[in-house]
């Protein structure tokens, strides 16, 4: 992953990590998955109130790398904060497949971004910069592209856009039931220490192979 020298002056301590897994099986709903995301509410639910989530240090991290791009967290929320607060208030997570389940749950018991990509829909290498004036992005789900301002900070790969980040994925290179191999990416931003990121690589790597198969390709 390449971060360029504009977007480390301007946030230095931005830290990204990328794995691979290859040779997974994804499937629409898995058994084993639900039952994990049902402790794993439970658990949330205990430890944390939609009334001071946003204090939380790791969500205040990341809602601060908004307010600095220009973006308001309170309408746009930090990927990671909004899967919290949608089990506290009596909200489902949403289910695509069990590739974005797992990385979710991840996401969830961690409390850090993450980002999960078909490997195989993706050119050359990854580069976290700034947007170019009126590059177009289509996000997952949505019905016209945006056409960005420059302000903000994106993933790309050598021919395309692949994500905003670090809250939302290009539908060009999403995770679908055809998907044999995924790109994970750990995103973090100023004061996200690494071993909070290596911890969050961990338990999603883990997640999607216990649940979806594949090995952790060591680069």
């Amino acid at each position: 992953m390449r971060i360029e020298h504009d977007v480390r002056t301007r946030f230095p301590g931005t830290n990204v990590l990328v794995r691979r897994v290859n040779d997974i099986t994804v499937e629409k709903v898995n058994t084993e998955l639900e039952a994990l995301k049902e402790k794993l509410i439970e658990e949330t639910k205990n430890k944390f109130n939609a009334e001071s989530l946003k204090d939380v240090p790791v969500f205040r991290l990341y809602r601060d790398f908004f307010w600095r791009l220009g973006i308001d967290p309170t309408k746009n929320r930090p990927a990671a904060e909004a899967l919290v607060r949608r089990i506290l208030v009596g909200k489902p997570i949403p289910s695509v497949n069990s590739v974005v389940e797992a990385y979710n749950l991840a996401s969830v018991k961690t409390l850090v971004a993450l980002a999960v990509f078909d490997a195989d829909k993706l050119s050359g290498e990854l580069t976290l910069r700034f947007a170019k004036v009126g590059e177009e992005f289509m996000g997952i789900g949505m019905d016209k592209p945006l056409h960005l301002s420059g302000d903000e900070v994106v993933v790309s790969d050598a021919e395309k856009l692949v994500a905003v980040y670090p809250y939302r994925d290009a539908e060009a290179s999403k995770v679908t039931r055809e998907t044999k191999n995924v790109v994970i990416l750990v995103c973090g931003v100023p004061g996200i220490s690494e071993e909070t990121l290596l911890k969050a690589s961990h338990t999603a790597t883990k997640y999607i192979t216990e649940f979806c198969g594949g090995e952790e390709m060591i680069e």
